[in-house]
């Protein structure tokens, strides 16, 4: 069971996610719980580094980080008084550790990502001992247990990738045996280490991650994702207020969706589960299924294809359109290569490509954050061409969006791409550049962000997918 940061938000909220834990364990499961940080906590750690970094740190930016943490463990632990001073220990050393790094910070004016991952994967820490604290309190066992004990990556740090083989043989070894005795381990999201014990992190959203990982590593027989919705919907119901909770959805589609937007799942979150055939549930910690209509989304390998083809629509924000152009690019051989091994040495990631036959223009979108450098890094790799005027511009346009089309029946099925450009016509959409993987699981094509909601509003009208299904 993972828990979100607005399940985990406040004293109430951690009540409650320890009642779900305790209430399944009560039913007969073994549960592993993950927590992330408070909500908004891991925003006001970063914020305090990047200030650090330019001289503006104070102290009583910790007092502020721990006293929500204080708290909330006293309110939720009034009977535990020993559990309370141990945990009241472990949230002062972290905050401790915060200040004396952010205090070297001010002095070196250097933030590297290595010490960027050891200031933003704290919040976690301070909110796994309370949660476990909750559970205690409430009479079952239970100990909090910090990821990077666990989780083994590689050292890129920001966006470290899990090493499954150690990471499996550690994971087993520290959590079977609690399991084993009753006991519900309470484990930090988000974070992990290297195999020299330097502690990385999973990204942003990483604490889905996190799940799916340990999940994978004790052939888990489900995964469950506790979150402030009800599922995955077809639409971000923001821009589409009829968008609808899908029941059941594939591997597939729920990893098209949360690449492209959909932020109910971190995007890599379904890649180990997927490898064991692990069945993942999106549930509300609001509303659990006990007291709402809404059960949540299954995640399963066939999923639930809808005869209609597409079956969700998607947009991402902040992104950027880089643009390679040029005539005399046709025919000259290796300037696709250079241009992509520039952008990998940045470890920018593409979004999505799109390229004329004619070979004059090619085109890619990465993430705005990401867009400078990139920019920077492709002149310089490609300093000979645009010399010799094989390339004529490297152009950067910050104000567009992608949309997705997603869906398992889309392959094959005749018809989708025209209905769906169709509605977007109808709609007076504009489309930039379009974009279709062989796979056929997913249409998706470059809008003025403006029009974005506009795209996705006409989309899912044209396939109805504010109907259920009932294939």
């Amino acid at each position: 069971m993972k828990f979100g940061g607005t399940s985990v938000g406040n004293a109430d909220r951690i009540a409650q996610a320890a009642a779900l834990a305790i209430k399944s364990a009560q039913a007969g499961h073994q549960v592993v719980v993950v927590t992330s940080a408070m909500s908004g906590v891991t925003n006001k750690l970063i914020a305090a580094a990047q200030n650090a970094v330019a001289g503006q740190y104070h102290k009583q930016v910790s007092d502020e980080l721990y006293e929500p943490h204080r708290q909330a463990l006293h309110q939720l632990t009034p009977n535990e008084a020993a559990r309370r001073r141990e945990a009241l220990d472990t949230l002062r050393q972290h905050i401790e550790e915060f200040d004396t790094l952010c205090k070297g910070l001010t002095m070196v004016r250097e933030l590297t990502p290595r010490t960027l991952d050891k200031i933003s994967g704290l919040g976690e820490m301070l909110c796994a001992p309370i949660l476990s604290a909750a559970i205690a309190e409430r009479g079952v066992v239970s100990q909090s247990i910090e990821a990077t004990q666990l989780i083994v990556t590689d050292d890129q740090f920001g966006q470290a990738e899990p090493l499954m083989d150690e990471t499996r043989e550690q994971t087993r070894a520290k959590l079977l045996p609690l399991l084993a005795a009753g006991e519900i381990p309470v484990v930090t999201g988000f974070i992990a280490a290297t195999k020299e014990g330097v502690q990385t992190t999973l990204g942003r959203g990483g604490s889905d991650y996190t799940a799916s990982i340990i999940g994978a590593a004790l052939d888990a027989d489900e995964v469950w994702i506790w979150t402030d919705v009800n599922g995955v919907m077809t639409a971000n119901p923001n821009e589409v207020p009829e968008a609808r909770t899908m029941r059941e959805i594939s591997y597939s589609e729920a990893s098209e969706l949360a690449y492209y937007g959909a932020k109910v799942l971190h995007h890599k979150t379904i890649l180990p589960a997927f490898k064991q055939n692990i069945p993942v549930l999106i549930l509300n910690s609001f509303q659990p299924p006990d007291s709402s209509i809404d059960s949540g989304t299954r995640v399963t390998v066939k999923g639930h294809p809808s005869s209609r083809g597409v079956k969700a629509v998607t947009s991402i924000r902040q992104v950027s359109l880089i643009s390679i152009s040029g005539k005399g690019m046709q025919g000259i051989p290796g300037i696709a290569a250079k241009a992509f091994a520039a952008v990998a040495h940045e470890r920018a990631s593409i979004l999505m490509i799109s390229q004329a036959s004619s070979e004059n223009n090619i085109c890619f979108v990465v993430i705005q954050a990401e867009a400078p450098r990139v920019v920077k890094a492709l002149r310089a790799a490609l300093e000979f061409d645009l010399l010799q005027n094989h390339i004529e511009e490297i152009a950067c346009d910050d104000s567009i969006a992608i949309v997705a089309a997603v869906g398992d029946r889309m392959q094959g099925s005749p018809g989708i791409a025209g209905k769906v450009f169709a509605a977007l016509g109808t709609a007076n959409v504009n489309v930039i550049a379009i974009s279709q993987g062989s796979s056929e699981r997913n249409i998706s094509f470059i809008v003025h962000e403006e029009q974005a909601a506009d795209a996705v509003r006409a989309i899912h009208s044209a396939f109805e997918l504010h109907l259920p299904t009932s294939d």
